[in-house]
Parts: structure tokens; sequence; C-alpha cells
């Protein structure tokens, strides 16, 4: 047997019986419940298969001499000093039942007076486990007490009734178990919930550390900063190269060139732009609108001035005031 570690683990309610018509206790009493996983309310757990049944049996009935059960784990706490350590109980034969392990006991006067009186309602067994595996190996004793662990299967009522769980509809779900499972279903769902949470194997390639998230999306947000910045420089050398031409060419007067340059604000408003100077007319060189004499003008538009207000459904007078205005604040 490998290394045993020794506990005080679990508990469960001494349920008082019927015998031929008057409320007695009961000579059998549950040790350990169903497993194969065994959990306590404090969160620890062990294991209670097969081998486990197997090994504390054979431990039990190789030991030749009852178990005590005694009050509050006195074997355990009081006997290594020197103290009293009496028995409330002798355990004279361990069986199993569907899973769970049961003991025949043979109650003292005074342990049957204090459970029939309901002065201790529970029942704590102490075992021995191996560290490794969590499996339960041998059982030492156990104790009366009124501070359970864990609520096991309470023994059998007048009407021999189990003890069932109120599960909700949410931790039936999260436990993929039926909302009126029993307790040894809810139980092995945990433990199994449990094993795969630890034994989880991750890929780190699905995972990227936070430094390396934050800087990624820092780089990504730079370049798209310089694709704009790069676009924005591309349009504004295609509005002014597009400008120059249409004034060498007279296709557009001096005085509307900032008109026209905020009409390509994009590169459809270039296009637009493109396309009414290929259909525009060249304006005559003695028109008076190459900007020398602008702030005599008059407000008489030109040709391509009034094909300016038809594109843009704008009056010819707005337009003029509108040229009048920046001439006048050109001439300031």
């Amino acid at each position: 047997m490998p290394n045993a570690s020794n506990t005080l683990a679990l508990c469960s309610e001494l349920g008082l019986v019927d015998v031929a018509g008057a409320t007695g206790v009961p000579s059998s009493v549950q040790l350990i419940p169903t497993g194969p996983a065994v959990v306590g309310r404090d969160g620890r757990s062990w294991l209670f298969d097969g081998a486990a049944v197997d090994a504390t049996l054979r431990a039990f009935n190789a030991r030749g001499i009852e178990l005590p059960i005694d009050w509050e784990h006195a074997t355990q706490h009081r006997a290594p000093k020197g103290q009293t350590a009496p028995a409330a109980a002798w355990i004279t034969a361990l069986n199993v039942r569907e899973g769970a392990l049961w003991a025949d006991v043979r109650w003292t006067d005074r342990g049957h007076d204090q459970v029939l009186n309901r002065e201790y309602r529970f029942l704590s067994p102490v075992f021995d486990f191996d560290p490794g595996t969590g499996r339960i190996v041998r059982l030492v004793s156990a104790g009366l007490t009124n501070t359970p662990n864990l609520p096991l299967q309470a023994l059998n009522s007048e009407k021999n009734m189990e003890l069932k769980l109120s599960l909700s509809a949410a931790v039936a779900a999260a436990l993929s178990v039926s909302v009126d499972a029993d307790e040894a279903a809810v139980l092995a769902a945990i433990a199994a919930l449990r094993t795969a949470i630890n034994s989880e194997s991750r890929d780190l390639q699905r995972y990227v550390p936070r430094a390396d998230y934050d800087q990624s999306q820092t780089r990504a947000q730079n370049a798209e900063t310089q694709l704009r910045e790069r676009d924005a420089a591309q349009l504004k050398a295609s509005v002014d190269l597009a400008m120059e031409g249409a004034l060498k060419d007279r296709k557009i007067a001096p005085a509307s060139a900032d008109y026209h340059r905020a009409l390509c604000n994009d590169a459809a408003g270039l296009e637009r732009f493109r396309a009414y100077v290929a259909s525009a007319h060249t304006i005559a060189p003695d028109s008076g609108l190459d900007g020398r004499g602008a702030a005599d003008a008059s407000t008489a538009l030109n040709a391509e001035e009034r094909a300016v207000c038809t594109a843009l459904g704008i009056s010819e007078a707005a337009y003029a005031a509108e040229r009048t205005e920046r001439t006048a604040r050109a001439v300031g």
C-alpha cells in the first residue's frame, strides 16, 4: 500500500428509524457515499472507486477487531495526548450498497441515548487515502459531530425515504445532468468537470500575450494613418496638377481656382473637375479674369463661370457675389 494520509473527511446525518412502532437509533449507518468522486463542502475531493472499495473492505477484515465511533474524533485528538476517548458505538461490519460504504454498528448506552435525543445528529468518518491519487484505502474510525463537512445520503427515515437533491435548471445544465439527478450523479459530474479543467491542454498558438497584442494593434493603427496620409498627399498632388493645367489652358479663371479646389476634396470630386475641364471652353486672353484686374471686374460672368453655375445648380448672382467677396479679401 502506498504511503497514506489520514483525514477527517465526510459527514452524514443520523436519521432515526421506526423500530416496531417506536422511534430508535439506526443499526446501520452510511460512512462514505457512492463514488467514484467524493467531494466535501470545503472543496477537498477523494476517489472511492472499485479499487477503493476492495482496499477498504480488505483492511477492515484483516484488522479483525471492531472500529470505534467516538465523540468529535477523540480517537485522533484526545487519545494521542493520553486523554480519554470513549466509544459511542462500535463498527462491527462493513458492506457496500450501490457503491456506498455502510457499517453495522453496536451502540453503547450513552451513545444510543444521545443520538436518540438528537444531542448529536451527524456522523463523520476518518479514513486513510493515497496522496497521489486521492483513493480511499482504509477506514480508521468515525465520530459523532454537529459540524458536518459533506451532506451524504441520510440514513433511513421512518418511511425509508432517500435524500434528494434540488438542482436549478442552470446548475443541471452546467453539469450536464437532469434537474432530478441523484447525489451520486451530481458528484460524478463535478468530478468529471474538475478533471477536464485540470487536464486541459491549451494550444499556445491560440493565445497571444497582451503586450504582443497591444503592439500589433499599434502597428496596424500606424499603418492605417500612414496610408491615409499617403492617399491625401497623392490626392493633393493630383489636384494641384489638374488646377495648374486648367489655369494654363485657360479652362478656369484664377478667381475661381479656390472654388474648384474645394470641390476636389476626394477622388470623385477630382474626376468631376477633370470632366468639367475637358468639356469647358477656353477663356479669351483679354477676358480680364487673369487676376491682374480682378478688383475692377464687373459682376458679369463669363461662359466658363456660367457653366459652373449650371453644373452646380447655383444662381449666377450668388456666384458673382461670392466671387466679388473673395476678390475683395485678396486685394485687402
